[in-house]
Parts: structure tokens; C-alpha cells; sequence
């Protein structure tokens, strides 16, 4: 399929012509695995929104509810409490588009109205039933993560015949599905869920076969900033990750990542303008391959 050049959000076209783009994480959680706690209150959440804004963030991805191993689930009505003010203070302040990282339709509702276009989903928008009604009546962006089981069990020593390819088959499905519940595929984009319900193996596959999700025709999102899989290939803990992000974030932009989820905006953007620097020199058009 033809790779998209565009990703509509609530009638918002995000053009996808100079990518990869850059989704800044905020989390405003009290136990995320690399920054739980840092931007729990909705005024040093929107600090930080504001900051990865000014570091060149294209996307800011809002979150109340950590989908670290083991995590529980948080009540609805306290996941939207953490997020609708942050939103709604960051919609006035920013022109960038912003995300809700949620599976629960109502905090998705509450985020779209305070200013939000986009829902990127964990679950895919299996988790709840409405989700899909929902996302199709708004005409939100949408993503679909792939995850092995939930949060809480998902790296209870998790097993493929074939990652790549059945997650790919995975998420073809939910387009498919998406599509029949009138879904427009311009409003999809799909993420192959590194980390999630994965062994460092399977990440490593899932990563050196990135065309393979290029070829489901939608934009393509990757979220591996700071996750466990960098720490068992370099030894380093959540906080000294840097390096081992970055370089996982240039193999991605040289396979063709439209979007990269990240916490370190400034860094990332840094190294992306290096890359695409030289894939221009060199007249290979690499990032775009």
C-alpha cells in the first residue's frame, strides 16, 4: 500500500510529509515507569506540556492511567479528574494537536471536549465497547497499540510462533473491524505496542521488521523511549536511557516511523535533524524508504 501523507484528526489534517513527528509523553500518573509523580498536579503537568511544546513536540499524548507491567486499573472518574485540566489549559496555550492515551470511552469524551483529537488507545478500542462509536462520532484520530492480554498480566512470560507477523495480522484485524463500524481509515494509525506483552527478543524482531506494519497502509507510531528492552541491552536504569532511546529512535526514522512517542522532545528532534541531514545529502531519500 501506499504510505499515507496525512493523518485526519477531528477534521484536522496532521501532515506526515516531513516525519518522523515527535508525540510528547505526559503522564500525569503517580507510578509511570519513568516519571510517575513528576507531573501528578495539573500545574507542573502543564508546565511540562508546555516545555516538550517548546522543545519542538508535534503531538503532546495526555495520560492519567500508567500501562506499566503490573499496573492497576484506575476508576474513570479520577483518570479524567488527573487529565481534563491539563488538557483543557493545554488547548488554550498550544496550536499542536493533542492526544488522550486512555481505553475508557468517557475519559476519552471529557478529553475530547476539553480540546483533544486524538484517542491512542493501548487496547486497540477492544478494551471498551464504546470506545469505537465513540471515536467514529467525533472523527478523532485514532491508535491502535498492539498488547498481549492487559497491563497487569501482560509480561506473564509471553510467547509467539511468529511476532511480527501476528502482530501485524492483529492489527489488520482491527482496521478491518474498525472499518465495518464506520471508522475512516484516514482517522487510523497503528503502533506495535514494543513493550507491551513482548520479551527483548520480540521487540528486537518487531523493530528490524518495521515494514511489515508500514504495509498495513496506515501511519505508523512507535513508542520505545525509556522502555526495560534498552535497559537489558545496555544495562543502564529508566533514568539513563538516553542514549539507547535515541538510537532506537534513528533506526526507526531510517525504517520509516511516522511517529515517535517520546519523553526526551529536544534530544530526539536533535538527533532526527542529523538523520534527515544526511539521508538528504546522500540522495537516498532514507527516512522515506
Amino acid at each position: 500500500m501506499t504510505a499515507p501523507r496525512s493523518w485526519m484528526c477531528r477534521n484536522r489534517a496532521i501532515s506526515l510529509e516531513r516525519a518522523p513527528l515527535l508525540m510528547g509523553i505526559v503522564n500525569v500518573t503517580p507510578d509511570s515507569f519513568s516519571d510517575g509523580g513528576l507531573h501528578l498536579c495539573a500545574r507542573d503537568a502543564i508546565a511540562h506540556g508546555l516545555k516538550l511544546a517548546g522543545d519542538g513536540a508535534d503531538i503532546l499524548d495526555i495520560g492519567g492511567e500508567s500501562t506499566r507491567p503490573g499496573a492497576e486499573d484506575v476508576p474513570a472518574a479520577e483518570e479524567a479528574a488527573r487529565v481534563v485540566p491539563v488538557i483543557e489549559e493545554l488547548a488554550r496555550l498550544v496550536e499542536i494537536p493533542i492526544s488522550i492515551d486512555t481505553r475508557k470511552a468517557s475519559v476519552a469524551a471529557s478529553a475530547m471536549d476539553a480540546g483533544a483529537c486524538i484517542i491512542n488507545d493501548v487496547s486497540a478500542l477492544a478494551h471498551d465497547p464504546a470506545m469505537p462509536g465513540l471515536a467514529r462520532d467525533r472523527g478523532a484520530g485514532v491508535v491502535l497499540m498492539h498488547m498481549r492480554g492487559n497491563p497487569r498480566t501482560m509480561q506473564n512470560a509471553p510467547e509467539y510462533g511468529d511476532v511480527v507477523e501476528e502482530v501485524a495480522v492483529y492489527l489488520g484485524g482491527r482496521i478491518d473491524a474498525l472499518e465495518k463500524q464506520g471508522l475512516g481509515r484516514e482517522t487510523i494509525c497503528v503502533d506495535p505496542g514494543i513493550g507491551f506483552g513482548k520479551t527483548l527478543e520480540h521487540n528486537l524482531d518487531l523493530l528490524a521488521n518495521l515494514g511489515r506494519f508500514r504495509a498495513l497502509g496506515c501511519p505508523l507510531l512507535i513508542g520505545l523511549s525509556r522502555k526495560s528492552f534498552l535497559g537489558s541491552l545496555t544495562r543502564r536504569p529508566v533514568g539513563n536511557r538516553l542514549a539507547g532511546s535515541l538510537a532506537a529512535a534513528a533506526w526507526c526514522a531510517a525504517c520509516g516511523a511516522d511517529i515517535l512517542r517520546v519523553h526526551d522532545v529536544a534530544e530526539t528532534g536533535d538527533a532526527m535533524a542529523v538523520i534527515s541531514a544526511l539521508a538528504g545529502r546522500a540522495g537516498r531519500g532514507m527516512m522515506r524508504s
